[in-house]
C-alpha cells in the first residue's frame, strides 16, 4: 500500500476533493440577542453624583422635617384624631427610611461596602417602609371617609383603641410582607470591581420567586391600596362638593395634595417595575436594549419614590393651615395666628366626634 503522505504532495488538491461546502449557501452568522446574557447597565459618574446629592438633600430635609411634624402633632395628645395617629406612624416609617439614605448614597459611588448583614437590614427597612407607608395612607383615607361621609360617631376611648389596633396590624403586615428582603445579599458581577446588594434567589427557581414577590408588591403594595384610596377620597370629595364653607375648601385642598404627592412619587416607579416584571415573564418582547432601558428607568424612578419620605413635612407646612398655626404657637409667635376666623356652619365638617379637627 502506498503511503498517503508520500504520494500526495499537493495538499490543496486533497482538500478540494473532499470539500463539502460546494453548493451550500454560506451567510454571515448573526447571533440571536435573546440568547445572549445582557450586561448590567452602567450609569455615568455624573448621574451617580447627582443621585448621591439628591439622597443627601432628601436626608437633610426628611430628618428635621419629620421630627418637627411629629412634635407638633403630639404636642396636644388630648386632641389627637385617628388620622393624626396614623400620620405619626407614617412619619416614623419615613424617618426610618431617611436614616438609611446615606448608606444608599455611598453604595452608588463605592458599591456595597457595609457587609451582608447591613445589606439585608437596609433592604428590609426599604421594603417595610414601602408597605407601611401606603397602608397608613390607606388608613387615613378610610378615616376621612368614615368621618366626613359616614359621619361616624363613637366614644373617644373606643376610637383610639381601634386606631392603635389598626396601627399594630399595619406594622405586622408590613414586616411580614418585607421578609423576602432577606434574600438580598452582597455579591459581585463579572466584569465589575464593586459589589452590589441585591436579591439573589436559587438559580433554578429564581424566576418563580422573583415573579411571586413582584406580583405581591404590585397587588398588595400598590394596586389594591390605590383603589381603596381613590374610592374613599373620590366619594369624600363628592360629598364635600355638596357642602359650603371654608372647611370644605380646606379639606379638599389637603386631600388633593396628599393624593397628588403620592401619585407623583410612587406611580413612575410602579409603572417601571411592572414593565420589568412583564419583560421577565416574557409577556412582552424581550431584549437587552429594552432591559437596559427599563433598568435605568427603575433606577431613576426609585430615587424619585424615596422623595416621598420628606414630602409630608413640606406638604403640611404649606397646605395644612391648622398645622401652621400650632407650629407658630409652639415657637411662641402668637398674634395674628391666634385669631380664629369664624367659619360658616356646614352640614358636614372635618371635625371628629370629640369636637377637635385633624391636620388633614
Amino acid at each position: 500500500m502506498t503511503n498517503l503522505s508520500s504520494s500526495v504532495t499537493d495538499y490543496s488538491e486533497f482538500y478540494l476533493e473532499f470539500n463539502y461546502t460546494d453548493g451550500l449557501n454560506i451567510t454571515e452568522f448573526i447571533p440571536d440577542e435573546k440568547t445572549i446574557p445582557c450586561t448590567p447597565i452602567a450609569t455615568s459618574d455624573a448621574i451617580n453624583i447627582g443621585v448621591c446629592a439628591f439622597f443627601v438633600q432628601v436626608f437633610l430635609l426628611a430628618i428635621p422635617g419629620n421630627l418637627i411634624v411629629g412634635c407638633v402633632i403630639i404636642s396636644n395628645r388630648r386632641t389627637l384624631s385617628p388620622s393624626d395617629i396614623y400620620l405619626v406612624h407614617l412619619i416614623i416609617a419615613d424617618t426610618l427610611l431617611a436614616l438609611i439614605l446615606p448608606l444608599s448614597a455611598t453604595s452608588i459611588m463605592l458599591g456595597w461596602i457595609f457587609g451582608d448583614f447591613m445589606c439585608k437590614l437596609v433592604s428590609f427597612v426599604k421594603e417595610a417602609n414601602f408597605y407601611t407607608s401606603i397602608l397608613f395612607l390607606v388608613c387615613i383615607s378610610v378615616d376621612r371617609y368614615m368621618l366626613i361621609v359616614r359621619a361616624m360617631e363613637a366614644r373617644k376611648a373606643h376610637r383610639i383603641f381601634c386606631t392603635w389596633t389598626v396601627c399594630i396590624l399595619v406594622w405586622f403586615m408590613g414586616i411580614l410582607l418585607s421578609l423576602p428582603a432577606f434574600y438580598n445579599e452582597v455579591f459581585s458581577i463579572e466584569g465589575y470591581e464593586v459589589q452590589i446588594c441585591a436579591e439573589r434567589f436559587e438559580l433554578e427557581s429564581s424566576d418563580e420567586w422573583r415573579l411571586a414577590t413582584r406580583a405581591m408588591r404590585h397587588l398588595l403594595g400598590f394596586l389594591l391600596p390605590l383603589a381603596v384610596m381613590l374610592t374613599c377620597y373620590g366619594v369624600t370629595v363628592a360629598r364635600l362638593l355638596r357642602t359650603r364653607g371654608f372647611q370644605r375648601q380646606r379639606a379638599m385642598k389637603v386631600i388633593a395634595a396628599v393624593m397628588i404627592a403620592f401619585l407623583l412619587c410612587w406611580m413612575p416607579f410602579h409603572i417601571a417595575t411592572m414593565v420589568d416584571t412583564l419583560l421577565r415573564a416574557k409577556l412582552v418582547e424581550n431584549g437587552c436594549t429594552a432591559q437596559r432601558a427599563v433598568s435605568f428607568a427603575m433606577f431613576v424612578t426609585q430615587s424619585l419614590a424615596l422623595l416621598h419620605c420628606c414630602v409630608n413635612p413640606v406638604l403640611y407646612a404649606f397646605v395644612a393651615e391648622k398645622f401652621r398655626k400650632r407650629l407658630f404657637r409652639m415657637l411662641g409667635r402668637k398674634g395674628a395666628f391666634d385669631r380664629e376666623v369664624p367659619l360658616r356652619s356646614t352640614r358636614v365638617t372635618c371635625q371628629n366626634s370629640e369636637g377637635t379637627s385633624s391636620f388633614l
